[in-house]
């Protein structure tokens, strides 16, 4: 039995197979500019139509969550309930990310890389951008809209939940909104270079559930999921305007577009290019 292991072994050390290992820094970015170089090249409405699929996609972290907070929030303690919110929240982000739909916060690093490389430019970067925000938005209202008006009747969401979610975002002054977007985007920078540089599926979805999770744990401002929140509690509760909305959305965005760009994709692309 040991010889036939031990020759196994050398069977497959002279396969010619490539190991697991480690990819190096600069092959992750070389990966990263050629699939966001990919993003450039496809038609515009291929493009909005794949946004349009992550804004409905990501709505399931919201589903999600929602279902959750409404069967336990009355029987476990506020501290268990966050961590399983928290949990809940990578829910939608597994669905667009392994699913390759295109979320804006992943673009705010990704995209951002031609740029810096000199193969795309500043007005396409932000096309792109305006592209997968608008399909983004436009599939996370509709997603929404399709929540308030099944959840509470079919009884897995009560009403007063979309307020309640809604308030955890936009009870802050705007500076602190910005700054925890920031750090969201920044995150979401990182998962991406970290989804990037996994060789399997399963390591990829850990990734994304530790990052997200993160995020939700730290009730960290997000511009398409929070979106989704606001715009539910916005439609359900007169406690919840428009400019309430409107605060967030701009602050949140800003934030994650600083957060992913700057934090991740100049740095990055600084400290390789001059290694």
């Amino acid at each position: 039995m040991a010889n036939r292991l031990s020759e196994l072994f050398k069977v497959k050390q002279n396969s010619g197979q490539p190991e697991d290992k480690p990819k190096e820094v600069r092959q992750i970015l070389e990966e990263q500019i050629d699939a966001s170089l990919q993003e450039f090249n496809r038609s515009n409405t291929g493009l909005f139509m794949s946004a349009f699929t992550a804004g409905l996609e990501i709505g399931f972290s919201i589903l999600a969550i929602g279902t959750v907070f409404t069967l336990f929030s009355d029987l476990i303690s506020p501290e268990s309930l966050k961590v399983y919110l928290a949990l809940c929240y990578s829910v939608g982000f597994i669905f667009v990310i392994i699913g390759r739909s295109e979320l804006f916060t992943e673009h705010t690093a990704l995209a951002i890389l031609p740029v810096l490389n000199r193969s795309v430019s500043l007005k396409d970067l932000f096309i792109l951008w305006g592209i997968v925000y608008a399909g983004n938005l436009i599939g996370g209202f509709l997603f929404g809209f399709l929540l308030v008006n099944i959840g509470p009747q079919v009884g897995f969401i009560k009403q007063d939940t979309f307020y309640f979610l809604a308030h955890e975002l936009v009870k802050f002054e705007w500076n602190i909104i910005f700054l925890s977007a920031l750090l969201a985007g920044w995150m979401m920078g990182l998962l991406g270079w970290l989804v990037t540089s996994s060789q399997e599926t399963v390591s990829r979805i850990l990734m994304i559930i530790l990052v997200t999770a993160l995020i939700g744990l730290g009730g960290l401002h997000h511009c398409i999921v929070g979106s989704i929140e606001v715009f539910a509690g916005m439609i359900t509760s007169d406690r919840i305007s428009s400019s309430d909305y409107f605060n967030f959305q701009f602050w949140a965005t800003l934030g994650n577009i600083i957060g992913g760009s700057v934090f991740v994709a100049v740095l990055k692309y600084s400290h390789i290019r001059l290694k």
